[in-house]
């Protein structure tokens, strides 16, 4: 039961600890589910944005009590806390938390930010008894000093951000860094002294003296590395005093040439300090290549065994009654998918819980569309099914000769999709009957793709073909062997596979050959196009990356097993599915891997990705919700 918060201080709100209870409902908008964090001013909280009813929009909302009985104190802590808002506001770098609201309820302020799904840096040294890896370490290092550089680039002021330690750096899914809790961070102005603020342990000598630089965040980082590659936390220790605990000494695994960096980063003289985060970085790169551990880091490369699941958790997950070949579609909050055990399911989307199952007489592979109030689905069955969005009733059902494994596609008032039979239909919606079908000489269970009020497919005879609305063909390709491979249009080309090995381009409106690319093996794969790069993948177990107009490889991604679901494009990367049993998430620029979620049997069928939400389906018989 959801309770609005109206009153801060009244106990039915709150734990005996003080902190918000699961259920309180903010400003009528962020349901609180859990604390995830707590600190000396109040408690982090993930909530839910209730904004966004038909998806689960996840935030974090940091809470800041304010009880000092000075009044100027009070009112220092509300500037800080403002600033804090101010600055983030400001700020558009993927390793700072984005800020979406701000708002004070009697004697207590609210930041709402972007949720970050992990574990602070001080968890993980806590919850490990060994070493961590000097590579992660590096990793990690990287990381933080690029977005420190964007901080200290900041315009018209450098931002900096006085309390770097392990605690304010997060670790996300995908094993990223995020920078957390900007409360002391400010804009750098030359000359300008202040309190001493900072954490004592890794702050320098100057900001102990209120003066703070650039290299305040250099030394910081310096002793964030330390503590982080030694264990030994500088808060117990005497102030400035890394000098008498060497890293080799506590830590022998550790490369000279990295002790050699931290060291560097560590001098009590500002100016025998590195001069800039950029210097840093780069002294840590080189570190890394001496040793050989560049290659063996996520940082430009292709792929890196050290990101696994990195404790991906699904927000849900359902379990059907046999395997998830074909692709969910959300629709008005609600996710649904056809299962191979011939029902197609209705669940909410923000939970996973079941709302429905239609029982068909036969395999559901095709992905639903909906139209209206109905969804429309292809089956084994040989019939094309229409039921109702909210109740799973069967409105109306139109039948083929044989299976149907091409998902519909909707326009001009019509559904077009092919069948084993042979045929590409058209189904006239409003009449709920077949407007014209036409014979393609072999099975159709190539999606249609519409776009220049054409219908493009490809059939299991190799022939690939481009129709007029009313069925009149407007010319045809022949591939050598079959087209299963729904295709892309885009910028009137358009792309698809072919079990012959190729990767076609063909001029959209004639149909002429632009260019053809020649994979290991055949693709089932339908191709998507971004930012000039189509990107595809092969039962050779690769996932490409190809330049649109010239077909030249510009990477490519090895799994373990044959890809045969298809790519979805979603922000900066590419999802998809492989035998293997893994989702992959791709940098679609780079290749780089981001994550990767593993399941316990082959992945098919294209993931869905909407509003940070990825839902895959798996032959594990289960259907995934997980953080993008």
């Amino acid at each position: 039961m959801e309770t609005q918060l109206i009153d801060g201080h009244s106990p039915e709100n709150r734990s005996d600890a003080g902190q918000l209870n699961s259920g309180i409902n903010l400003m009528n908008r962020y349901l609180i589910q859990e604390v995830i964090g707590i600190g000396g001013m109040g408690s982090v909280y993930r909530a839910r944005d209730l904004h966004f009813p038909n998806v689960v929009k996840l935030v974090a909302v940091k809470e800041m009590i304010n009880q000092a009985p000075d009044p100027l104190v009070r009112q220092t802590i509300v500037q800080n806390f403002e600033r804090e808002a101010n600055i983030l506001a400001t700020l558009s770098h993927p390793s700072i938390p984005r800020i979406y609201d701000y708002f004070t309820l009697d004697n207590r302020s609210y930041l709402v930010l972007e949720f970050v799904n992990g574990k602070d840096l001080e968890v993980i040294l806590s919850q490990s008894d060994a070493f961590l890896p000097e590579e992660q370490i590096l990793t990690w290092g990287i990381e933080l000093c690029e977005v420190v550089t964007f901080l200290h680039n900041h315009k018209p002021d450098p931002i900096i951000f006085r309390d770097m330690k392990p605690s304010n750096v997060m670790i996300d899914q995908h094993n990223h860094i995020m920078l957390v809790d900007f409360g002391i961070a400010k804009t750098f102005q030359t000359g300008q002294k202040g309190t001493m603020i900072g954490t004592e342990g890794y702050s320098p000598p100057e900001q102990y003296r209120g003066e703070a630089t650039t290299k305040a965040d250099i030394y910081a980082l310096g002793a964030t590395l330390h503590h982080l590659l030694t264990r030994r936390d500088p808060r117990l220790e005497p102030p400035f005093s890394f000098a008498e605990r060497p890293i080799r000494k506590i830590n022998p695994n550790v490369s000279l040439e990295l002790e050699t960096v931290v060291n560097t980063a560590l001098q009590y003289n500002a100016e025998d300090r590195y001069n800039s985060v950029e210097d840093f970085k780069e002294a840590l790169i080189g570190a890394g290549r001496k040793t050989g551990l560049l290659s063996r880091m996520n940082i430009g490369s292709k792929s890196s065994s050290s990101v696994v699941n990195s404790g991906i958790k699904p927000i849900w997950a359902f379990q059907c009654e046999d395997e998830l070949r074909g692709t969910p579609l959300l629709h008005s909050g609600v996710i649904y998918i056809g299962c191979y055990d011939n029902n197609l399911y209705a669940l909410n989307a923000a939970n996973g819980e079941f709302q429905w199952k239609y029982a068909a007489d036969g395999g559901i592979v095709t992905r639903p569309v909906a139209f209206e109030d109905s969804i429309y689905f292809g089956s084994e069955d040989h019939r094309l099914h229409a039921v109702s969005a909210r109740t799973g009733k069967l409105n109306w059902s139109y039948y083929t000769d044989d299976r149907i494994r091409s998902s519909p596609r909707i326009a001009d008032n019509h559904i077009f999709f092919g069948s084993d039979d042979g045929h590409l239909h058209a189904v006239n919606i409003d009449a709920n009957r077949e407007a014209w079908k036409f014979d393609t000489g072999g099975p159709v269970r190539s999606s249609p793709f519409i776009a220049n009020e054409l219908v493009y497919f490809g059939n299991e005879a190799g022939d690939f073909f481009a129709l007029d609305y009313r069925g009149n063909p407007k010319w045809r390709f022949k591939a050598k062997r079959g087209i299963t491979s729904s295709p892309w249009v885009q910028d009137n080309v358009v792309y698809f596979n072919s079990v012959d090995m190729y990767l076609y381009a063909l001029d959209a409106k004639s149909g002429w050959l632009i260019w053809r690319f020649r994979m290991e093996k055949p693709s089932i794969v339908s191709p998507v196009v971004v930012d000039n790069i189509v990107i595809t993948g092969s039962s050779d177990g690769n996932i490409y990356g190809l330049e649109s107009k010239s077909a030249k490889e510009i990477w490519r991604f090895k799994t373990n097993h044959q890809v045969n679901g298809s790519p979805v494009i979603y922000k900066d990367c590419v999802y998809c599915g492989s035998v293997d049993g893994n989702l992959y998430c791709i940098e679609y620029k780079t290749g780089r891997l981001r994550w990767k979620y593993e399941t316990k049997a082959p992945i098919t069928g294209a993931p869905l990705v909407y509003d940070d939400i990825v839902y895959v389906g798996s032959h594990d018989h289960f259907i995934y919700a997980l953080l993008a």
